[in-house]
């Protein structure tokens, strides 16, 4: 496995100079947002907050007609720490992110575009944004609905991943050092299986910078 030409290839999706699977909206938000940080930094010569970008991240969604406020939440099905999962249709699936585990929304974009490079059966489309009544910004996504006809064995998970280069760290918890990508959280319902085929329906990626950018 040549790391060097996967990371290559990475960066330049991140980057947004190639193009990824259902990635152009949030490749473009995510630059817009790397342009402001950046901006901002240099002017006020002061950390960039969360609460600095996400007032960016508004204005982006303001000026390009992004809001999504017509959910229907009747077909809600399951609700985690930083999501809400409802019912599209027979084939697919919505979801609410508040990205409450990035440091940042670009983090949380960063996280898309990689699932939909590494796990392309179960890519993040992303729509939109929603706004819930008590000001809660969330991206609006779309996935393919699985449908688990089994449990997942979480031994066969970690061969899996161990021959793509992801480490087991400690429980649910992988790390791919050629790569600097940490995934986590992938326990039996993040990850389903049909037919016998692993579906990582949730992933959490981390990009180790001091790694990943060298």
């Amino acid at each position: 496995m040549n790391y060097k030409n996967i990371k290559d290839e990475l960066k330049n999706i991140i980057q947004g100079k190639s193009q990824a699977g259902h990635g152009e909206l949030i490749q473009s938000i995510a630059i817009h947002l790397r342009r402001s940080k950046a901006t901002s930094t240099v002017a006020k010569k002061e950390q960039y907050n969360k609460n600095q970008e996400t007032k960016e991240l508004t204005k982006y969604i303001d000026q390009n007609k992004l809001w999504h406020n017509t959910i229907d939440f009747d077909n809600f099905i399951s609700e985690g720490a930083e999501q809400k999962v409802l019912v599209k249709n027979n084939q697919k699936v919505l979801k609410l992110n508040d990205s409450i585990y990035y440091l940042y929304w670009e983090d949380y974009l960063n996280n898309l575009l990689l699932n939909n490079y590494f796990f392309p059966e179960t890519a993040y489309h992303l729509i939109g944004f929603y706004k819930s009544t008590e000001g809660v910004i969330y991206a609006l996504v779309e996935q393919n609905y699985i449908k688990a006809d089994k449990p997942t064995n979480l031994q066969q998970v970690k061969e899996f991943l161990k021959t793509n280069g992801f480490n087991n760290t400690k429980n649910n918890d992988y790390y791919n050092p050629n790569l600097g990508i940490i995934l986590e959280d992938l326990h039996d319902e993040n990850v389903l299986t049909s037919n016998d085929l692993l579906y990582f329906i949730d992933t959490v990626f981390y990009i180790k910078p001091e790694i990943f950018w060298e």
